[in-house]
Formats: C-alpha cells, structure tokens, sequence
C-alpha cells in the first residue's frame, strides 16, 4: 500500500496508526512539521518513541537534559534521533523551521533516553564492486536488535544513487514494515515493489510492506532517493536477518557474468 502525503501541513501528518490507519503496521508513523519558536510535548503511556528529524534544527528537553538536532539534508548527513521510553515526557522546540519523522509501538519496558548521533550510527555501502554498480547504495543503521535489545522497534536510512537498485536481491521477513521516501528534487520519483505490486514513489510518500512480501526499490535516473525504513520487533521473534529470494542468489557467483558481457 503506498501513502502519498504531498505538501507537508503544519503540524502532525499521519502514515500509520495503530488503531486505524494501516493497523497491521503495528507502529504510529507520522511527520511533524513545525515553525521556529513554537514547541511540542510528547508523552506516552505504552509506547517507546523514536524521533527522526529530516531537516531543520530542534531543541530535545527530558529530565533536566537537553540534546540539539541539526540537519540541512538527509542525503549529505547522518541521523540524529531522540529515542526515548514510554512514560517520559520530551518537550521538542523548533529553533527553525523544521520536519521531523516520528516511530511509535508498544513497550513496557524502561530504558535510557538516547540521542543517536555521530558514532552511535552503524555506517555501511552495499552492492558495492557488483553488477556493475547498479545496486549501491548507503546504508544507516540507527536503532537495531543488536545496539537496542531493549527496543521494540527498527529504524535506518538508504540512500538510493539516481537509476539505481536498492534492497537487491529481493528479500522478505516476518516483519511489517514502512519506508518514507524523500528525493533531492522534489519532483523525482521511483517504484517501490511490494509482492506483484508496484507502487510510483514520490517525495513525502510511503510504503506499507506486509509481512512475507519482497520489497526491491529503484529511482528515476538523475533523482537520488531516501528512505527511512522502520520496523517493529515481533514477540519472541526479534528482526535479526532477513530472508533473500533463491531465484536471484545466482547473482551473488563469483566472476557472475551479466549481459551483455557474459
């Protein structure tokens, strides 16, 4: 199912909800946009939050501790996130204008706030040195079963090149799953493939990707593309690895040949 927001309003824009919109998401998923110098508060009875923020510059108060995020754009930077347990109150205040990408589910459980920055964030290039090059991309791993045992959900970013292939080979998991498109020209555009469906991704746009179905990505030549991918752990079933497709493991052969040179 693809999610098209378009122009941002102020304030809360919905993806997901947990009551309603797109249930079996499992996750609140939304953008929030606000002016300079105006402020929000967030706080949950039964939800951990994750908050992402896509441009601009807020100001993070909790406890008698503070935290800035700064961000000019998600291609040229890295994440800088607030995640935060259920029963704590963050007051967010907008030194600019500013967007940010919000991640909510269910736990109990209690833990430090974190403000994910800098070196908390597992960099990496996939597809690099193969097929040409037709399926690098950047990838940032920012909450993970691995660093956040502790956490419900999965957050981490593609940077997809312009004409290129991401989440290559197709692949599957347990996992519900939504990616949040931008590209560096708002006019760019992609296919996001769910299962035998394909979907036209656009800027401010999202996927909603049931379990079990393969979720290969691609941009328009000349558009670069992000996406924020988000995930909720299962009970007793952590994501931990995924399931890659036996029909395009071939492709991973040494000296694989590709036409037309093969």
């Amino acid at each position: 199912m693809l999610i098209t927001l378009g122009g941002l309003k102020e304030g809360y824009n919905e993806i997901t909800n947990m009551q309603s919109k797109c249930q079996d998401m499992m996750m609140d998923i939304g953008v929030h946009k606000i002016q300079k110098g105006r402020s929000v508060t967030f706080f949950e009875e039964i939800k951990e939050t994750a908050i992402n923020i896509l441009n601009g510059h807020v100001t993070f108060e909790w406890q008698s501790k503070s935290a800035d995020s700064i961000r000019r754009s998600v291609f040229d930077e890295g994440p800088s996130v607030l995640h935060f347990p259920c029963m704590t109150e963050v007051v967010m205040e907008a030194i600019a204008d500013s967007e940010v990408l919000i991640q909510k589910t269910t736990n109990d459980r209690s833990f430090p706030v974190r403000h994910l920055s800098g070196t908390d964030i597992r960099y990496d290039v996939w597809g690099e040195g193969i097929w040409d090059e037709t399926a690098k991309r950047n990838v940032r791993f920012i909450i993970e079963y691995k660093s956040s045992p502790y956490s419900n959900l999965v957050m981490g970013e593609v940077i997809n090149y312009p004409g290129r292939w991401s989440t290559f080979i197709p692949h599957t998991h347990d996992h519900p799953e939504v990616y949040f498109y931008r590209f560096d020209r708002e006019n760019g555009f992609g296919a996001g493939f769910v299962g035998d469906d394909v979907f036209k991704t656009r800027h401010n746009s999202a996927t909603c990707i049931r379990s079990g179905m393969p979720h290969p990505q691609t941009s328009a030549p000349g558009y670069a593309m992000y996406y924020c991918w988000m995930m909720r752990h299962l009970e007793d079933n952590p994501f931990t690895s995924k399931i890659e497709d036996d029909r395009y493991k071939w492709l991973f052969d040494q000296d694989v040949k590709i036409w037309p040179n093969k």
